[in-house]
């Protein structure tokens, strides 16, 4: 399910634009972001699967004065609830591209089609079901993308050092965007909730562990295998206007093959988040104002069902919400860090997880990734001000 969640046309894209430009130089940041990403999801799956509550109830709980829970309960479901709903255009947008590319029909009808078999597929309420088919889709995924770059031939040598950390001249915004797409913040409510779904408690925490270490070393090896892909077929310098005429723009130096299965790819990314992103956007929106996060409740299937309509509608139009993406990159800028912050600090309530909260070493950890996700926040903030001509 997380997996599935952080790679979507966001990660093609930057992790695309990223090979193309520097070549496999960055590839260590990828490496750090599964790191961090690990540390943080499994924080939150242990919340989830001790305490039995999501993020967003445990948010709401923390707070004793009313004006701090209303503040703290209205940046959640506008970071996360707009965000997602934001960012669901150019998941679905992103997957049709996919299909457009592989079949000719334009995206703007593959957008609507896409939304809605998302959308019957979390109408079922089944999420043994729901993980069965981005299962599948993230191996889909997977092996596209893994052919993609071994039928490309990557210079070893090149890909080998591209995990000793170097920061090239202008590439600190790539890598800022290459550990925000792997860093999610409403990733965090998807994993507390969904946790609570597929595990009975904290007995089987050993097992948990080991699905969420798996789950993002393979989503961080898709990504991987996507930068490895751009690299290699592009000269170091390139730029790429739009990810969804990459499969194009390989074709002609490794084959039909290669632009069939970059296609095939970008379209799980595409599907998979376009399913994922209003599932968080609900766990965290319905767990922040204290309302059943069951997958059958009338409000929760409100929540995700609106975060959808919002992207289908947007992507039949062909319309991407810029503003509304820009307000999304600003609250999540400010709640990506606070959220990191917060999760440390309740991982340490012994009142809610007794022998399951942190450990020193935990801590220590989790407080080393949380100053780096203070300075993607800040960079996001800083990016976002330049965009607006502030400064």
């Amino acid at each position: 399910m997380v997996a599935a969640a952080f790679i979507g046309p966001g990660t093609v894209t930057t992790a695309s634009v990223t090979g193309a430009r520097f070549g496999y130089a960055l590839i260590w940041t990828i490496a750090f972001s599964m790191v961090a990403t690990i540390v943080l999801q499994e924080m939150s799956a242990r919340l989830g699967l001790v305490s039995r509550e999501g993020l967003g109830e445990a948010l709401r709980g923390q707070f004793d004065n009313p004006v701090a829970s209303a503040l703290s309960v209205a940046l959640v479901v506008s970071a996360i609830g707009i965000g997602t709903a934001a960012y669901e255009t150019g998941n679905i947008f992103g997957g049709a591209a996919g299909l457009e590319g592989l079949t000719g029909i334009s995206a703007n009808l593959w957008g609507p089609a896409m939304g809605l078999i998302a959308g019957a597929l979390l109408w079922t309420g089944k999420y043994d079901l729901i993980e069965k088919a981005l299962v599948a889709l993230v191996s889909l995924m997977a092996l596209s993308f893994l052919v993609d770059a071994t039928i490309i031939g990557p210079d070893l040598g090149a890909l080998a050092m591209g995990f000793v950390p170097s920061v090239p001249e202008g590439s600190t915004f790539l890598i800022t965007g290459l550990i925000g797409t792997t860093v999610v913040g409403y990733n965090l409510f998807l994993h507390a909730g969904s946790v609570q779904e597929r595990w009975a408690g904290p007995d089987e925490l050993g097992e948990s562990r080991v699905d969420t270490v798996l789950s993002i070393l393979v989503g961080g090896f898709i990504t991987i295998a996507i930068l490895v892909t751009a690299a290699a077929a592009f000269p170091v310098g390139t730029s790429i206007e739009n990810v969804s005429t990459m499969a194009e723009q390989i074709e002609p130096l490794v084959g039909t093959h290669a632009k069939v299965l970059f296609g095939i790819g970008l379209f799980a990314a595409g599907f998979t988040s376009a399913t994922t992103a209003p599932l968080a956007g609900a766990y965290a929106t319905a767990g922040a104002l204290g309302w059943d996060t069951d997958l059958r409740s009338t409000k929760f299937r409100a929540v995700w069902g609106t975060i959808l309509a919002v992207g289908i509608v947007f992507s039949a139009l062909g319309y991407s919400p810029v503003q509304a993406i820009l307000f999304a990159q600003v609250a999540n800028g400010i709640l990506l860090p606070i959220l990191a912050v917060f999760l440390i600090y309740v991982m340490n309530d012994r009142d809610i997880l007794g022998s399951y909260a942190n450990s020193t070493l935990q801590n220590v950890v989790g407080g080393a990734v949380t100053l780096v996700v203070i300075w993607l926040g800040l960079r996001t903030l800083y990016t976002v001000a330049g965009d607006l001509g502030v400064f």
